[in-house]
């Protein structure tokens, strides 16, 4: 007899699986990798041999690319003479293999409200295991009028309504769950699902200080090799666009700094496993926010590091150094002025100067409440798959 169940993901992707059934058996975890680009469907199976009466159920649990659970394929079998009850049945193989897609279904507002959910993290303890933390929920595309939408995180079975009001705009953001984690709870992952038919769901936020990655689980893909040069480079600028995603909802930071100490090598185009997160950037450090004037900013980042290491920033800033100076800054194509006071994610090692740059005198703490940089980079990049490589151009030496 054949299980099967079909999944959706975004390719090139590796999907990783296994089958549970209600009578406590699992199978080992499988990985399938999914070519090409674009929405894929795969279909997972699982033949489970019966010797007499077996009535139950087997759903697959996927742990990468995102984390969640099908549905349940139940089934049930009678044997004429047979006894029934005890474990009389049991999955021999499983097997994945891609099929067509189906086209999208209706998109009618009236059935799908929400057009797209993101969700966004903040810890409120100073620990950071245990800890507890707030999930936010953004909403885009509701039509106009007081709305309710339901949600549950992905893998937990009870819905939950949001109140959404008349006057909700183009985007409705709010806190949807307060969650503790320990070493014991052994999560390391959260995503919501919208309970709409055509079953949106959110981002994954990744947070390992309680619960590290899997050497082998998959946290999304590059499109191309994205390199670390003496400087930083390329994957110093994707980085420090990981921390200012996963910290500018909660605080509302406008730009990102990182240091080339600390990482250790670049990232091969395709699959990003939990081993080669931590080759990248192994330190797993709390993202936090200060704020800085321009007068300041511009003359921490005109430091001469001796190694040639540059702080190297996120997109939306960009400068240039000559002669030791800062002769050129901008932040969102915008000159920044000597009194402009701006905010600024970076780990507290950076800003403590204890990464190869001076201590950031002066500045003003105003957010300490996002997740370690391993988290913050694989929530990232799961969120971006496949990522483009960075260009390295963000900052110029003459």
């Amino acid at each position: 007899m054949t299980l099967s169940t079909t999944v959706q993901v975004q390719a090139p992707a590796a999907l990783r699986y296994r089958w549970v059934f209600s009578d406590g058996d699992r199978t080992r975890r499988k990985t399938y990798r999914v070519g090409g680009t674009g929405l894929k469907t795969v279909r997972l199976s699982a033949q489970v041999e019966v010797t007499g009466d077996a009535r139950g159920w087997g759903e697959a649990r996927l742990s990468t690319p995102v984390r969640s659970v099908s549905k349940r394929a139940v089934f049930a079998v009678d044997c004429p003479g047979e006894p029934t009850g005890g474990d009389v049945w049991n999955a021999v193989s499983v097997s994945a293999a891609e099929v067509a897609t189906p086209p999208p279904g209706n998109d009618d507002p009236a059935q799908n409200p929400v057009r797209k959910a993101t969700i966004f993290f903040e810890r409120t303890t100073a620990s950071k295991c245990p800890l507890t933390f707030t999930i936010h929920g953004s909403f885009e595309g509701l039509p106009a009028g007081a709305q309710i939408v339901q949600y549950r995180l992905v893998g937990t079975g009870e819905w939950k309504s949001v109140d959404v009001p008349a006057d909700h705009g183009a985007v409705f953001t709010t806190a949807l769950e307060t969650l503790d984690w320990d070493w014991d709870t052994g999560k390391n992952s959260v995503q919501i699902e919208v309970k709409q038919p055509n079953g949106l769901t959110s981002n994954t936020l990744y947070y390992f200080k309680c619960s590290p990655p899997s050497g082998e689980e998959v946290f999304g893909a590059t499109a191309e090799p994205i390199g670390l040069t003496a400087g930083g480079g390329p994957l110093a600028e994707l980085v420090a666009d990981a921390y200012l995603d996963a910290v500018q909802a909660a605080s509302g930071a406008e730009v990102a700094l990182v240091s080339r100490y600390g990482f250790t090598t670049g990232l091969d185009g395709g699959p990003v496993t939990g081993d080669e997160l931590f080759a990248t950037q192994p330190a797993g450090l709390a993202v936090d926010v200060q704020s800085l004037t321009g007068a300041q900013l511009k003359k921490l980042l005109a430091y001469q590091n001796p190694s040639g290491w540059v702080l190297t920033p996120s997109a939306s800033l960009r400068y240039t150094v000559e002669g030791g100076v800062v002769t050129e800054i901008t932040l969102n194509g915008v000159p920044v002025t000597d009194t402009q006071v701006i905010k600024i994610a970076a780990n507290y090692t950076l800003v403590g100067g204890w990464q190869g740059f001076p201590q950031w005198e002066g500045s003003i703490s105003v957010f300490h409440g996002g997740p370690d940089d391993m988290g913050a980079l694989a929530s990232y990049l799961a969120k971006n798959s496949p990522v483009q490589a960075p260009k390295g151009d963000r900052v110029t030496i003459r």
